[in-house]
């Protein structure tokens, strides 16, 4: 399995959807994952020892839920600044419209299907990339010795360093072939760390990482053989039936919980509506009504130039209001919330400001 490299909203509705969340908080449920990419770019003072559950420019959540942020992080690439909520509105409605000119390769005022699909591309390479660097750091933090290798072993102990146990006890522990006591929900997480150690180690398999493989550990998205098992994972979370195979009742199951007020009722209405729409829409290439783990497999590879077309002419018909399947500047400012995150006013009278 060789690693692949790339050559390639507003606040109110934010806390109502964090809210939500709490609410239908339980042991087994599964509720839609709402954090903001802002949220999740402001904790990265650790490395990740864990490989983590968003990846940027990838549809679903390793854990299956819908990536909320996706449209934003393939219009904005890995520069996400200047859309903040606390950002000058004047600054932001023009580096929006500096982007606009960037996808609008032949100056014509109008973003084509093409042109985005091109710009998509292009901006999911700038998340490959930047996860390659990330992994670079994260890969030497788990590698004291700078063999270049990472042991299982010694990924294990840094694991459960930063799980609150004594270095010097785990690895006299590990090295003398004792019992290490960890709570159930531990001993679970690294058996299925090890699964997925093993499906990143080159063969011959001898739980031995290289940078390479410890990027294909970390981010799937990067290898094809990886992509398979983050897709056999998912596929297992959601198969009701035991199939192998999802559909439609399964892929929009709701979370395990009591709604107890209004504000719960529409996360949940979200959840059904907005899963629906994608199953039916995009994972589902033959609309037989069935997802199988093949075509679940292409939605979720970003480097699939096909899919790249299909979501660049979703995201045109959400802010198409003349129906003329382009984009326009002032098209993409009214609907600016959807492409960065903010909402930008007065876009009508400000788009030839800023244009």
């Amino acid at each position: 399995m060789a690693s692949r490299q790339a050559p390639l909203c507003g606040l109110a509705p934010h806390c109502l959807w964090l809210l939500g969340v709490i609410l239908l908080m339980d042991v087994s449920a599964r509720p839609a994952n709402h954090s903001s990419a802002r949220e999740r770019a402001g904790n990265k003072e650790e490395p990740e020892i864990l490989p983590p559950d968003h990846l940027n420019g990838v549809k679903l959540e390793m854990d299956g839920h819908l990536n909320k942020d996706f449209h934003q992080e393939v219009f904005l690439g890995k520069d996400m600044d200047g859309f903040e909520e606390d950002a000058e509105p004047r600054r932001s409605r023009r580096k929006l419209m500096v982007i606009f000119s960037k996808v609008d390769v032949n100056t014509d005022r109008r973003i084509s299907a093409k042109e985005m699909q091109r710009w998509i591309m292009e901006k999911t390479a700038e998340h490959f990339q930047e996860a390659i660097a990330e992994s670079k750091v994260h890969f030497h933090a788990v590698d004291p010795d700078g063999d270049g290798r990472v042991s299982w072993d010694e990924y294990k102990v840094k694991f459960l360093v930063s799980k609150g146990h004594n270095e010097q006890e785990v690895v006299e522990k590990i090295r003398n072939g004792e019992e290490l006591k960890v709570d159930e929900e531990t001993q679970e997480v690294l058996e299925n760390l090890k699964d997925r150690w093993y499906q990143a180690d080159n063969p011959p398999s001898d739980l031995l990482l290289t940078e390479d493989e410890f990027l294909s550990f970390l981010h799937p998205e990067h290898s094809r053989g990886m992509l398979k098992f983050m897709v056999k994972e998912i596929v297992r979370d959601l198969d009701q039936d035991g199939d192998k195979q999802l559909s439609l009742p399964e892929f929009i199951s709701l979370p395990v919980g009591t709604v107890e007020n209004q504000q719960g009722q529409d996360i949940d209405d979200s959840w059904v509506r907005d899963r629906k729409k994608e199953f039916e829409e995009l994972i589902d290439a033959n609309h037989d009504g069935i997802v199988t783990m093949a075509e679940l497999e292409d939605y979720m590879d970003p480097m699939n130039e096909y899919n790249a077309l299909n979501e660049a002419k979703q995201m045109i018909a959400i802010a198409d209001e003349n129906q003329n399947h382009h984009l326009e500047p002032e098209e993409v400012l009214k609907y600016s919330e959807f492409f960065t995150g903010s909402k930008l006013m007065d876009y009508a009278r400000n788009v030839h400001e800023e244009f």
